[in-house]
Order: structure tokens, then sequence, then C-alpha cells
């Protein structure tokens, strides 16, 4: 089990960029491979997945509504996750949560429930 704390939301005009911060701690941090996993949800809309990123080897996963547009990113020496969030619309405002689970990100890593641990979410909101 690890703890995730996001950090790096806030207000941008369409158009702008915004980098979110995902920390990792936990004993079990450096000791297993992870799925790490960028979701957001809309109030009264189901949690979507975005990006994902396995620790080992930094495969990386992304949902056609961000590919182009979103980066994501990993820092070990930092154990940090971000997601490089780059022309902006007011679609992509939401709640952004940073989600793991220790193991390879198979086929559901855009689903929820496949994920352990969560952070407590950052809010993003693009203004037109």
């Amino acid at each position: 089990q690890v703890q995730l704390v996001e950090s790096g939301g806030g207000s941008v005009q369409a158009g702008g960029s915004l980098r979110l911060a995902c920390a990792v701690s936990g004993n079990t941090a450096s000791h297993y491979s992870y799925c790490m996993g960028w979701f957001r949800q809309v109030s009264g809309k189901e949690r979507e997945g975005i990006a994902a990123i396995y620790t080992s080897g930094d495969y990386t996963y992304y949902a056609d509504s961000v590919k182009g547009r979103f980066i994501i990113s990993r820092d070990s020496a930092k154990n940090t996750l971000y997601l490089q969030m780059n022309s902006l619309s007011p679609e992509d405002s939401a709640l952004y949560y940073c989600a793991a689970v220790s193991r390879w990100c198979e086929a559901g890593w855009d689903s929820p429930a496949d994920y352990n641990d969560w952070g407590q979410g950052t809010q993003v909101t693009v203004s037109s």
C-alpha cells in the first residue's frame, strides 16, 4: 500500500497548460513495480481513466480524449508521478486523481476498480 498526494491543480484559460504532480510515499513504494494512473471526475459522472504508466519500463497508456495533449511521466528519484496537460479546454475541467496498484497495467488500466490506492484529488478548472 502507498500513500498518494496530488498537487498542481488550479484555474487556467482554454489553450493553456498545467502540470499535476502526485507524490508517492509508503514503505512499499520502492519495493514493487506499480501501474500508476491518472483519473478525472466531473460531479455526477463516472470517474474516467485518462493515462497510466507502468513503473518498470515506463510503458504508457492514454485515453483517446487526451492522447496527443497530455503526457504522463514519473521521476523515480523523487517518487513523483506527473501529468503534463497541454491545450486544455473547458471539457478538461474536473477533479483529477492519481491511483496505484502493484501490478502490470493490464487491459483495465482505465478502470477505477483495478486500483487499490488513491489520492484525495486536485481540482482543474479551464475557462473559455
